[in-house]
């Protein structure tokens, strides 16, 4: 700033109030500046007087106030300033906090954290004064007043002529209000397609993150231009940038299934996280989903339940039952049954449907309360009788085995029987009870009809069931034991830790079947790293012993240890027989 200008700002008002703006905007004195321009102020000199709001509002050389920065930015626009105007319609479009009075000489704190209440009618007002008057951004404004305000403001077609006169001035904010009503607004016109997503692509130009993310769901989906994933993900990516959460979550999850992008786990755990903190339920349960999985990051299942508990909060069923899983068994969690079931009958209530599996189960195992046995057998009941698959199986089973109503085999395979027309679950349960002679006389062959139809569905338990039948010769045609080691094969492959001892037994020899020892302690030791005593009784055997070939002392007397922990006093009389052949030098 030349000296003439300082030493002019003495005595000129116009040079003092270049003076003031150029010590706020690029000097480095913004509290004198604000001074000057605070002087003129109050003498009504109305540039200055919206200046001043402006600093107040922003705290450029003043500590920032809502209250005065209004006061002064109101004067100014009484007095006709332009932007002065379109800043007092945004701050009644964004809303001012309960409680809000600019004459008064307290100063609200915590003014961001408070509610706010817009007021479309005084935002139409003063964004119309700056509009008539050709302020851009102010037509664009009231372009958005009257296309998204209330009932009795809203005019679309006013709307989008505001819209025009904004973006053809250059309002990157007009083309974006543009493109928005071509394309969904009421009057929308198939042909104005094509003009919406031209003018979306005009407002990106100057980093509005809302285009981005608008034109991102069109290349996802293919509405108005040909579907391309690749182009979905870098638009949802610059709008993800740009603070949009929406945008986050869904670049996130193309991250996660690699859609049109390269996949890149940390990288989506990364704009998940991101997602879920800006209050995106879903991104939330995925984050729980990720952290229990592991995928390439390691599984941490403290980090899951933390987010799946942030999600279940908010309503989401699946991560109810995801964190309801977690108290179930003790994992990241303790262990809480109680715990458990509280969040399976919130997600039951939520919708989940496995959930309400999941609250029978527990019910079985006696860890739900009396009421809870009670609550979900009522709302079985009710649903069954509406035609609901799911629960007819519930009820099938809380009937079988006398949950919050009494014993009733009979009931129960009435119910099973309705269910097991799409249910697996029922399907096995209604094999079952003709083979245990439970509400019906005994049938081994229709018994294995119905788990042979689970097995094939990929049910393990039925699979496993199925399987024992066939080495004990119980199943129609007698033992089958090629059969049996396949099913046991199938369900042992999808984690089922009893098939994978009996695989292993069966491996052992003396079936009917070629012996494979070291398959067999394959099988064996995948059983007993899952807690099966008895695979860890026979990992310990074969290790100690050489069976399949190899010797480890050491590593069968941990099994063996283990097994012994676990009551198998097999393992308690190999473990005195180990002892003496090592001190006997055998």
């Amino acid at each position: 700033m030349s000296l003439k200008l300082r030493l002019s700002a003495l005595v000129s008002k116009d040079a003092k109030l270049r003076y003031g703006i150029f010590l706020i905007e690029v000097g480095d004195d913004p509290a004198k500046g604000f001074a000057l321009l605070s002087a003129l102020a109050k003498q009504n000199v109305v540039e200055a007087q919206f200046r001043v709001g402006k600093s107040y509002l922003e705290g450029l050389g003043v500590p920032p106030s809502l209250e005065d920065g209004t006061r002064w930015i109101r004067r100014a626009a009484q007095a006709g300033h332009v932007q002065a105007q379109f800043i007092l319609a945004t701050l009644y479009t964004i809303g001012f906090p309960e409680g809000f009075d600019e004459n008064s000489t307290t100063l609200l704190t915590n003014v961001a954290q408070l509610p706010k209440t817009p007021d479309f009618h005084q935002a139409a007002i003063w964004a119309r004064k700056s509009a008539e008057a050709g302020f851009p951004d102010a037509q664009a404004l009231l372009g958005y007043v009257l296309t998204n305000g209330p009932a009795d403001l809203v005019q679309p077609s006013e709307g989008r002529e505001w819209f025009e006169k904004a973006a053809k001035a250059g309002s990157a904010q007009g083309s974006l209000g543009l493109g928005m009503a071509l394309l969904y607004g009421e009057d929308r016109r198939e042909e104005d397609k094509q003009r919406g997503i031209a003018a979306l692509e005009k407002a990106t130009a100057a980093g509005l993150a809302t285009p981005f993310y608008l034109l991102a769901q069109i290349h996802e989906h293919g509405n108005g231009k040909e579907r391309d994933l690749g182009a979905a993900a870098r638009c949802y990516q610059e709008a993800a940038e740009r603070g949009i959460v929406a945008a986050q979550a869904r670049f996130g999850l193309f991250l996660l299934e690699g859609r049109g992008i390269e996949r890149n786990i940390s990288r989506a755990e990364t704009w998940l996280r991101r997602a879920a903190l800006g209050g995106d339920v879903e991104s939330a349960a995925l984050l729980g989903d990720i952290y229990v999985r592991g995928d390439d990051l390691a599984p941490n299942y403290l980090e899951a339940a933390t987010w799946y508990r942030l999600a279940a909060e908010n309503g989401h069923a699946a991560a109810a039952r995801g964190l309801g899983l977690l108290y179930l068994t003790g994992t990241g969690v303790h262990r809480d049954p109680n715990e458990a079931a509280r969040w399976f009958r919130l997600s039951a209530e939520n919708g989940d449907r496995v959930a309400d599996a999941d609250l029978g189960n527990l019910a079985l195992s006696g860890a739900a309360s009396d009421e809870d046995k009670q609550a979900m057998r009522d709302r079985f009941e009710k649903a069954a009788e509406a035609g609901d698959l799911v629960s007819a199986f519930n009820l099938g089973v809380c009937l079988a085995e006398g949950v919050g109503v009494p014993r009733d085999e009979r009931q129960a395979a009435y119910w099973m029987q309705r269910a097991a027309e799409g249910i697996v679950n029922a399907q096995y349960w209604l094999g079952r009870m003709y083979i245990e002679g439970r509400g019906f006389d005994v049938n081994i062959e229709e018994g294995c009809r119905w788990l042979e139809k689970a097995a094939t569905a990929g049910m393990t338990d039925a699979q496993t069931l199925l399987g024992q039948m066939l080495v004990t010769g119980r199943a129609p045609g007698g033992k089958n034991h090629a059969r049996a080691l396949e099913l046991y094969r199938e369900a042992a492959t999808h984690g089922h830790v009893g098939a994978m001892f009996s695989a292993g037994a069966l491996y052992g020899g003396g079936h009917d079947v070629p012996a494979d020892r070291p398959e067999a302690l394959r099988w064996f030791l995948l059983a007993a790293e899952r807690g099966n005593p008895l695979a860890q009784l026979m990992a310990g055997r074969y290790l100690t012993h050489g069976l399949a070939g190899k010797t480890d002392l050491a590593a069968g007397r941990k099994w063996l240890e283990r097994a012994k922990s676990q009551g198998v006093s097999d393992a308690e009389a190999e473990l005195r027989n180990l002892e003496k052949s090592v001190s006997n030098g055998g």
